[in-house]
């Protein structure tokens, strides 16, 4: 055998060494899911979670109450990097439960305070008529309410035996030729409401007047009319007024809470049903030092132009006061904020399926958006839907806590009153309480109720102020600051909707059944 032989000969024995030494390292090495199996093996689960309801835990393996086998949670080394209360969901379930995000940014928000109000007369531009003297009225020119006059016009013609002695006095002391009794005449005559013309005509005729014409002042629109032909009236008859309708007065109503928001001098839109397509721009003009006691409201006065007299007296009008904006601050959609009666929350989703649930303070919220004084920074993405769901799972394990959790067993109700604790891969379906509670204030136009509600037993849920969102069904106009009501709500869409009301003292007690439902509107 040749040398080339030889050495081609021993490199396929070599080779074939080394194939059979491979093989054999490879069948006693693990692979890579053999080693990640191992080490989770070797990983100790936390708790153990009914499938369909997170809130059961077990500190050992068992079944559910459903019968299902419970499923262990094990420590995220990333949720361990982020600290207490952080979660991580997987893709398909964040597709699932629809979780929507959204950016915090450092912006100026504006903000309109969108209320109704009620068009009425200047009053600075309002006059009364009154006599001044006791008389009978011979002749009114003035036949109805609403009548349209003219400055300069003649309104009543007036007999008085004052007026008639007054004048008897003022021609003797003409006659006399007496300057002091005339200047002294003369201002009696103009103290009883006659006019300079009237003097001097009767100055220059020396004719006594039985019956004295008395004249407009300003022209406008006659507001009162309480007269007619042969009256007896004397002084403090309040006979007619008259307003102007060039400028207009609207009388609105804000919110407590909208209250710091509002300053003379504001632009205002207003708008009317009847109208539609037109808007009027104005400005606030006054601002009443006090609330109305029964509706919690601060009742604000809007000035308007209104040459063309359209705009008339107790017309119902929507307005939108535009408030300042404020300087730049971090600010997150409206619909972001979980708010309760003790603590703000927000939850951040802090990338790669990991979300966290962290508290907030809670500044200026307008129509969309809410101004964030503390909690976040830029940068931060904070979730804007399924965000109960996922706060609920963050504060089991978090840094602050929202209630007193039970140390072992079932867990007792819901993480909050805005909904139940979860695994993130159960089907949520809404959870519904009855509980009494007193309407504070009632937001009309969004069909908002704040109501200061009672202890949920079921739920281990203290006494809590909240808003509440009526259902479609159920007339809000129904409902009055103060009222003691029984209500039923459910968490839909991330908002606490009232789907069923009536008053509480209409619950027979000794049978626990409602008496008299509060009714609901047709539609």
């Amino acid at each position: 055998m040749n040398t080339n032989l030889k050495l081609f000969v021993a490199a396929l024995v070599g080779a074939g060494a080394f194939a059979l030494i491979g093989a054999l390292v490879m069948q006693f090495l693990p692979s890579n899911s053999a080693m990640h199996e191992q080490q989770s093996a070797e990983k100790q689960p936390l708790y153990w979670v009914a499938p369909m309801d997170s809130n059961y835990r077990r500190d050992a393996p068992g079944l559910s109450p459903m019968g299902m086998d419970l499923v262990p949670v094990y420590e995220n080394d990333s949720n361990a990097q982020d600290g207490p209360g952080a979660v991580t969901i997987s893709p398909a379930v964040i597709n699932n439960l629809g979780v929507r995000t959204a950016k915090v940014e450092l912006k100026t928000l504006h903000s309109d305070i969108n209320t109704v109000g009620y068009v009425q007369y200047n009053q600075d531009q309002l006059i009364h008529i009154h006599p001044r003297v006791e008389g009978w009225i011979e002749s009114l020119y003035v036949k109805a309410q609403g009548a349209q006059v003219k400055a300069g016009e003649p309104l009543y013609t007036l007999y008085s035996p004052q007026l008639v002695n007054a004048q008897e006095e003022f021609l003797l002391a003409v006659n006399r030729n007496n300057t002091v009794l005339i200047r002294a005449a003369k201002a009696r005559l103009e103290s009883l409401n006659v006019s300079d013309g009237f003097t001097e005509r009767l100055q220059k005729n020396k004719k006594i007047m039985q019956n004295i014409t008395f004249y407009a002042k300003q022209s406008g629109v006659v507001d009162e009319l309480t007269v007619r032909e042969g009256f007896y009236v004397k002084p403090g008859t309040s006979m007619m007024s008259i307003a102007q309708l060039d400028e207009i007065w609207v009388e609105a109503e804000v919110f407590e809470r909208q209250s710091e928001q509002v300053s003379v001098g504001l632009p205002v839109t207003m708008t009317l049903d009847y109208l539609k397509g037109q808007k009027w721009e104005g400005k606030v003009d006054y601002i009443y030092p006090a609330l109305d006691a029964k509706n919690r409201t601060l009742r604000v006065r809007l000035r308007f132009e209104n040459a063309d007299h359209r705009l008339k007296p107790n017309m119902f009008a929507q307005v939108s006061i535009h408030a300042k904006a404020s300087k730049a601050q971090f600010t997150v959609p409206k619909e972001a904020v979980i708010r309760t009666q003790h603590q703000n929350r927000v939850v951040i989703a802090l990338g790669e399926g990991r979300f966290k649930s962290v508290e907030v303070e809670v500044g200026q919220i307008n129509s969309n958006e809410a101004v964030i004084l503390s909690g976040v920074t830029t940068g931060d993405t904070v979730v804007t839907s399924a965000q109960f769901l996922i706060d609920s799972e963050s504060s089991k394990s978090s840094d602050f806590k929202r209630m007193e959790m039970p140390s072992s067993g079932i867990s007792s109700g819901m993480g909050s009153d805005s909904g139940s604790g979860s695994n993130m891969n159960m089907d949520m379906q809404p959870q519904s309480a009855t509980v009494n509670g007193t309407i504070n204030a009632i937001d009309t136009q969004n069909r908002i109720i704040n109501i200061s509600r009672e202890a949920i037993e079921k739920w281990d849920r203290e006494p809590a102020t909240m808003d509440f969102v009526l259902a479609p069904d159920i007339d809000i106009t129904q409902f009055e600051n103060a009222q003691y009501i029984n209500f039923t709500f459910s968490i839909i869409n991330d908002e606490f909707v009232i789907t069923k009301a009536q008053n509480a003292e209409a619950i027979d007690h000794s049978t626990m059944q409602p008496m008299q439902p509060m009714q609901h509107s047709s539609h």
